[in-house]
């Protein structure tokens, strides 16, 4: 199961982040990782459909062979 930082956890990552970037730096930092979170889930959906459209090659090249 995984477990899920609490409060505590979450001010202490953003105070070490802050102390890295800088406080000035910390909107360009969150886009950059939003835009990484979106681009990442448009790979996986791409690659879903992708699958899908192999399995359907396949189960049409099977009914080929049979008849």
């Amino acid at each position: 199961m995984a477990m899920r930082p609490g409060p505590m956890e979450l001010i202490i990552i953003l105070v070490i982040v802050m102390m890295i970037f800088g406080i000035g730096k910390l909107p360009q930092v969150g886009n950059a990782i939003g835009k990484s979170i979106r681009e990442f889930r448009k790979g996986q959906e791409e690659d879903d459909v992708g699958a899908e459209d192999t399995e359907g090659a396949q189960t049409n090249t099977d009914h080929k062979v049979e008849g």
